[in-house]
């Protein structure tokens, strides 16, 4: 068994198994600098603006039901009520940053500008567009992947939601100006490309898999066991194994729970979350899309991946009430307080708080990606989420304004000690576009450089404002 920095183990018709980070098997002068530890980026996309106090035409004065109460060290009591308050076990974790402003470059339509600028801080490549926009360079994910991946490969970009609408569905990667990445849909595709490689299954393995119900686990097994017998191996690589591969047999359970058990052909029916309008169904794709990308992440494979919930404006999507369990308007209608994008429609009674109640639902997908990336202990003794971060952030500051000003961004995870925790904090700029200096700062997080080595500090348009916001640098 020829040994590298990240095993993978081949098995039964071309399938695949990426391994963590075991130490007893490096050489002992490389075990103490390889720790596995290298630094990644998750991006997890919600459409339309949060619940923030505003005052509206429609409803008039609007409480503040989305961020922190005080600037500074994060409490339970500072995020209690709010949507961040979802992410309380991960207090620790959190950096809440609020004054990120996009500039407001003349895409045609607010959605399109937030969603096409939000990965590229880059304008359009025509003006005015609307939804014939593209954006005008490449995005941050792709840049990690290009430079920071394992033979350059592309980040991981998946998309939860009714294929095409506004925008065409997937429009938030991109991998030059007016060239938009295309994002793995069903999660059963995604996770067969993770196992897979680019030639994917053969149809041996996946009548194994789908047919007879067998794991890859299964697939691998005389690899496994062989390599479970190497006396090399420490107590916590076999833990770390062991909770690796129960990760594994878990996303595979959950995606075939996903599946009608009477079909023989199981690859060739939909699943019913990942091309819904159900909220709720779209949302469980969305977490079955972290599992993999969270393994991804945790076996060495990628270090970029963005997650992207609903069309350019989340138009198709009708999110549940918490109380009642029934169907709610369109998530981009209750963004705009009325049942229309314009002042057309009747306004919806209630509409901020029902806004509100679709962060909390953003939040909780939010919070399962972060208990994901907890539950990996990397071979320095440290949880996955430690070594890199997660994004949720926003394609607009609130509704129904669509306002280019302060764009919520909440990371968790300090990519190896690089990023503040634990605290909220305000980015510099004042006035002035910063949003580029954030995806910078994310950027140079991760460990991407600028041309003289320093952070990177000139990513997006040439026009805006070069730097980093340093006030999120530990």
């Amino acid at each position: 068994m020829k040994l590298s920095r990240r095993m993978v183990l081949r098995g039964l018709g071309g399938t695949m198994l990426s391994l963590p980070f075991l130490e007893g098997l490096m050489p002992r002068t490389a075990r103490a600098a390889d720790s596995g530890a290298l630094p990644y980026a998750i991006f997890f996309r919600q459409a339309n603006g949060v619940a923030s106090a505003q005052t509206t035409s429609e409803l008039g004065a609007e409480p503040e039901r989305f961020w922190p109460r005080t600037l500074g060290a994060l409490t339970a009591e500072s995020i209690a009520g709010r949507a961040v308050g979802v992410l309380d076990d991960h207090r620790a974790h959190l950096l809440v940053v609020r004054n990120v402003n996009m500039r407001d470059f003349n895409y045609g339509d607010g959605h399109a500008r937030g969603a096409m600028q939000g990965l590229t801080a880059r304008g359009p490549v025509v003006e005015g567009a609307g939804g014939g926009s593209e954006s005008g360079g490449e995005s941050i994910d792709h840049r990690i992947g290009r430079e920071l991946n394992p033979q350059q490969r592309d980040s991981l970009v998946f998309y939860a939601g009714r294929r095409g609408g506004w925008l065409g569905g997937p429009c938030l990667s991109y991998r030059s100006s007016n060239v938009r990445r295309a994002a793995l849909h069903d999660p059963w595709n995604a996770y067969q490309t993770m196992i897979g490689g680019p030639g994917g299954l053969t149809p041996e393995a996946r009548e194994q898999l789908l047919v007879r119900q067998r794991s890859v686990n299964d697939l691998v097994k005389a690899q496994l066991q062989a390599l479970q017998q190497r006396p090399e191996l420490s107590a916590s690589d076999h833990e770390r194994l062991d909770l690796h591969l129960s990760n594994v047999r878990d996303l595979e359970v959950a995606l075939s729970c996903r599946m009608r058990a009477d079909q023989e052909l199981i690859l060739q029916q939909q699943a019913p979350g990942y091309d819904s309008t159900d909220g709720t169904e779209v949302l469980a794709t969305a977490r079955l899309h972290m599992d993999i990308a969270v393994m991804a992440m945790a076996c060495g494979t990628n270090r970029a991946a963005v997650i992207q919930v609903g069309n350019g404006n989340d138009g198709d999507t009708r999110y549940r009430h918490p109380d009642t369990g029934q169907l709610m308007e369109n998530f981009h209608y209750v963004s705009h307080r009325r049942s229309s994008h314009d002042s057309s429609g009747g306004i919806i009674t209630g509409s901020d708080l029902l806004h509100h109640h679709v962060d909390v639902q953003f939040a909780s997908a939010f919070k399962h990606l972060l208990d994901r990336l907890v539950a990996y202990q990397m071979p320095d003794g440290k949880r996955l989420i430690e070594h890199g971060v997660a994004v949720w952030y926003n394609d607009l500051g609130n509704g129904p304004a669509h306002s280019a000003r302060n764009v919520p961004f909440v990371l968790a995870g300090s990519c190896n000690g690089f990023l503040k925790q634990g605290v909220y904090v305000e980015a510099s700029g004042g006035g002035n576009p910063n949003h580029n200096r954030m995806l910078n700062t994310i950027g140079s997080a991760v460990g991407l450089r600028n041309a003289a080595g320093g952070y990177l500090d000139d990513f997006g348009d040439p026009a805006l404002t070069k730097g980093v916001l340093s006030e999120l640098i530990a």
